[in-house]
C-alpha cells in the first residue's frame, strides 16, 4: 500500500482544502458502479447455491467479476491523475479492493463447487443469502459519500446491518461445519467442502471490511 506513506500525509495536509476545492465527483460515481456489479455477482452466486443451471450463474459470476475489474483500472488510473479526491486516496484504494476482493472470493468459490463437484447445503446457500444482504446495504450507501456529514446516521446503520449479516454467516459456517464433520463423507471429501465454506464465510468477511473502511472515512470526515 505505497499510498499510506507520502500520500497518506498529503491527505492530511490537504483534508481542509477539500471542503474549498473541486473534486473529481467520478470517484463516488465509480464506487457506486462497483457496488452495483458486486451485489448482481451475490445475486448470481446466491443462484449457484441455490440449484439451477450451475454453469449459466456461473458464467454470470465471471461476467460481474470483470466489469467490476474495469471499474478498478478505472479508479486506480483516476487516482494517480486527481490532485484533489473526495477522501484519502488511501481509503479510496482500501475501498475499491475490498469490493473487488469480494466478488473475487464469489469467483473462486463457485470455480470450485464446479471443479470439486460439491452439492451445496442449506447453510451455504443461507451463507450467501447474507452476502447478497450485506452487499445490497453497501450498493444503497455508496451515494451517501456525496455528503458524507448529512449522511452519518444513515452510514453507521450501514455498518451495523453488514456486521449482522456477517455475524449471522459465521453462525452459518459453523453449523454447516459442525454437521459435515459429524457425517460419514469421506475425509478428503470433507476437506473439500470445508474449502467451499471457507470461500463463502470470506465474502461475507469482505463485506465486513468495505463496512470498516467506510467507518473510518466517515469518522475522518466528520
Amino acid at each position: 500500500m505505497e499510498l499510506t506513506g507520502r500520500e497518506g500525509m498529503l491527505g492530511r495536509i490537504l483534508r481542509p482544502l477539500r471542503a474549498l476545492m473541486p473534486h473529481d465527483e467520478q470517484f463516488v460515481a465509480r464506487l457506486c458502479q462497483h457496488s452495483r456489479h458486486v451485489v448482481e455477482g451475490a445475486v448470481a452466486f446466491r443462484d449457484l447455491l441455490s440449484g439451477g443451471d450451475l454453469e449459466a450463474h456461473y458464467a454470470d459470476i465471471c461476467r460481474y467479476e470483470e466489469a467490476a475489474d474495469d471499474v478498478t483500472r478505472q479508479t486506480i488510473q483516476a487516482i494517480h491523475r486527481s490532485f484533489i479526491t473526495p477522501f484519502d486516496r488511501s481509503q479510496i484504494l482500501e475501498l475499491t479492493t475490498a469490493l473487488d476482493d469480494t466478488i473475487d472470493l464469489m469467483k473462486e468459490a463457485g470455480r470450485r463447487i464446479r471443479l470439486y463437484g460439491v452439492a451445496p447445503s442449506a447453510e451455504m446457500t443461507a451463507m450467501a443469502e447474507c452476502a447478497v444482504r450485506a452487499t445490497t446495504v453497501i450498493r444503497d450507501s455508496m451515494p451517501l459519500l456525496n455528503a458524507i456529514a448529512r449522511n452519518v446516521e444513515p452510514l453507521n446503520a450501514m455498518q451495523l446491518r453488514v456486521r449482522e449479516a456477517e455475524g449471522e454467516a459465521d453462525d452459518l459456517c459453523d453449523l454447516g461445519l459442525r454437521r459435515l464433520f459429524a457425517s460419514d463423507r469421506s475425509a478428503g471429501d470433507k476437506l473439500l467442502v470445508e474449502k467451499v465454506y471457507d470461500l463463502i464465510e470470506s465474502v461475507v468477511d469482505r463485506c465486513e471490511d468495505v463496512a470498516d473502511v467506510l467507518e473510518s472515512i466517515v469518522v475522518e470526515q466528520v
